[in-house]
Formats: structure tokens, sequence, C-alpha cells
């Protein structure tokens, strides 16, 4: 069993790994603020609660998009195991043939959906990451990673509203009783949800143009289950993807 962490700007996706099946999948919330010896608390409470001993954790590893925070986890991560955890980044084999501009550049993120997509659901793939950016990563029938795009997330879009306008209020995520509102809150729910919706299909249409061809889509992120079924086009809800993806990459290097 090994332990995988997805560093994220808003959540830190926490999950054990036996085999390919995924134990569990928890968020805590990412504050640089926190010492290592409080991560540490946070990595027992979540095993203590789902019943796992720490020698039965053989190994782990962490993807990041907030470096700040990296020693301070691995730190962390040391002290619970007594040896130190992989970091995704140059050097770590995944298998992966990126066709950017400069491959160094792809968040280790979009590396490890990419890896999880491949493997799961074959090319092409399109993989959808709804967090606190909206990122859309695209492999194609060669399983080579062409390219993708960031999109504003959804809460980012809905802070920036709230914060930028004097009459509207806070409201909770969750779709309108119908695409037209009729009074504020129902208005901005729309604009929210099935806007974001509406742009997650034009997206996709506007990447099958570009290929050539249709492509199956699957989506993670801790706010993908609050957009995606008010999409028209089918996407797969997967909230375990990054985490898969990091179980493949360890067992890559390994091996």
């Amino acid at each position: 069993m090994i332990l995988a962490i997805d560093i994220g700007n808003t959540n830190i996706v926490i999950g054990c790994i036996d085999g390919e099946k995924v134990c569990f999948v928890e968020r805590v919330s990412t504050n640089l603020a926190k010492t290592e010896l409080e991560y540490v608390v946070e990595f027992r409470t979540l095993f203590d609660l789902y019943h796992i001993s720490l020698e039965n954790i053989k190994g782990s590893i962490i993807s990041s998009v907030v470096p700040p925070l990296n020693n301070i986890i691995k730190a962390s991560l040391e002290k619970l195991f007594h040896h130190p955890p992989m970091v995704v980044g140059p050097g770590l084999k995944t298998g992966l043939n990126i066709l950017m501009d400069n491959p160094a550049q792809l968040g280790a993120d979009l590396v490890v959906n990419a890896v999880a997509g491949l493997h799961y659901y074959g090319a092409p793939i399109i993989m959808i990451d709804m967090g606190t950016a909206t990122t859309i990563s695209v492999v194609d029938e060669k399983k080579n990673y062409v390219g993708g795009m960031i999109l504003p997330g959804v809460k980012v879009s809905l802070d920036s509203l709230v914060n930028r306008t004097s009459q509207l209020p806070r409201i909770s995520l969750e779709a309108p009783r119908k695409v037209i509102g009729r009074n504020t809150i129902d208005c901005m729910k729309s604009g929210i949800v099935m806007g974001q919706a509406a742009c997650l299909d034009g997206m996709i249409e506007r990447i099958y143009e570009e290929l050539g061809y249709e492509a199956p889509v699957v989506a993670t992120g801790g706010l993908a289950a609050s957009i995606v079924p008010y999409c028209k086009r089918e996407i797969v809800c997967d909230n375990e993807l990054t985490l898969k993806g990091l179980g493949l990459i360890y067992h890559k290097n390994v091996e």
C-alpha cells in the first residue's frame, strides 16, 4: 500500500492505494502556515479514521503545484515513514510523450491525470480537472500529450463576481431550478453552474474540430460533481483519477 498526495492551490488530495485500488480519497485545506508536525497529525488522523496501520504503507508519492509547501509535506512524510517520498517532476519516469513547446512547464497534476487517463480510458482522451483553476488536457490518438487549456475555476469566478460587485450576495454552488432565473440568487446560480457547463461543452466541441475526431472525456477535481451533470456532452466523473495516476507513476519508478 502507498500514500498518494496531490497538493493543489485550494486543497490537498490524499489517498491510500493498494495495487490499483484506491482505499480512500480525502481533501484537506492547503495551508502554507502549517508546520510539518501539523501535517503529520493530519495524516495520522486519516490513517486512524480508515484503520490503516503505518506499517502497511510501503512508500509515498507527491504531485504539487504549490512549491513552497513541497519541503514541508516531504519532511512530514519522512517523520511518519522514515523514508523520503517520490515527487513528480524531472527525472521521474511517467511514460508520457509531451508535445508542448516547453514540456518542463507542464504542471505535475496534469502529467499525473494524463498518465491515469491513458491507462484507464485509452487514447485519444480529454481530461478536465476542476479545482482552483479548470484545466483541460488533450491526448491524441497516437498517445501524445498535445496541449490543453486553463480557465478560471468555478469558485474563482464566483468569488470575483461577488467581490467586485456591491449588491451580489455569496451563494452556494448548486444548480437553479430553471436556466432563466427569476431572482438574483437563481440568476447567479445559473450563470455560474450552467455557464461553466456550457463552457465545457463549447470547449469540447472546439477540441473535436481541431483534432478532427471525437474522444472520450473524463473529469476530476473537487468541483466536477457540481458542474458535469449539467453538461450536454457525455463526461465521465472520476474522483480518483489523480491518485490513480500517482499510483501508476510510483510503480513505474519502483519497478
